[in-house]
């Protein structure tokens, strides 16, 4: 696995960065050898914020925790990234290699493992030209956390959505590499 690092407010140490690659190793065996994982670390006032993103095949897993120490940070950004492979043990086989999840994950109850992702609603709506401002407009017009539009300047469908820190973020589609 490929580990890329960006550094925002701050300079990451050789430590640092090894207990990274120590903590991400234990996933080697269940992703392939593209996989790519993007580290980024912030420093705030009173906060440290580490964020890590795996990327392998058409898979993204995703964890961001703010501690007072960027070691703790990394810590529960592993455990989050370990409790969503266990989650989807069943389902990750499948895509990734086979059986590599067994000796990295502690057993889970059956009934987590056969959950079935059921879609209750189905809802048309009208996904007209509209710029992002307008978008972010309506999704907060409705109450939602996301807003499907068409973006007035690409003619591509986007997603506006609503982050954790109270910022807004745009989901743009590209070709899968």
């Amino acid at each position: 696995m490929k580990i890329t690092y960006t550094e925002r407010k701050c300079n990451l140490r050789d430590n640092f960065k090894q207990r990274v690659e120590k903590k991400l190793g234990k996933f080697d065996r269940v992703f392939s050898d593209e996989a790519q994982a993007f580290v980024v670390a912030t420093v705030d006032k009173s906060s440290q914020t580490v964020e890590i993103t795996i990327r392998d095949k058409s898979m993204v897993y995703r964890a961001e925790k703010t501690m007072p120490e960027m070691n703790d940070a990394v810590d529960k950004c592993v455990d989050v990234l370990g409790r969503q492979l266990r989650k989807n043990k069943a389902k990750l086989e499948k895509r990734l290699r086979q059986g590599s999840l067994e000796d990295l994950v502690a057993p889970v109850d059956e009934l987590d493992t056969e959950e079935d992702y059921t879609v209750v609603r189905t809802k048309e709506i009208p996904v007209k030209p509209i710029s992002v401002d307008e978008a972010i407009l309506q999704m907060n017009m409705v109450g939602h956390k996301f807003y499907m539009f068409t973006n007035a300047e690409t003619g591509e469908v986007n997603v506006v959505y609503l982050r954790d820190d109270g910022k807004y973020g745009l989901l743009v589609p590209t070709a899968e590499n």
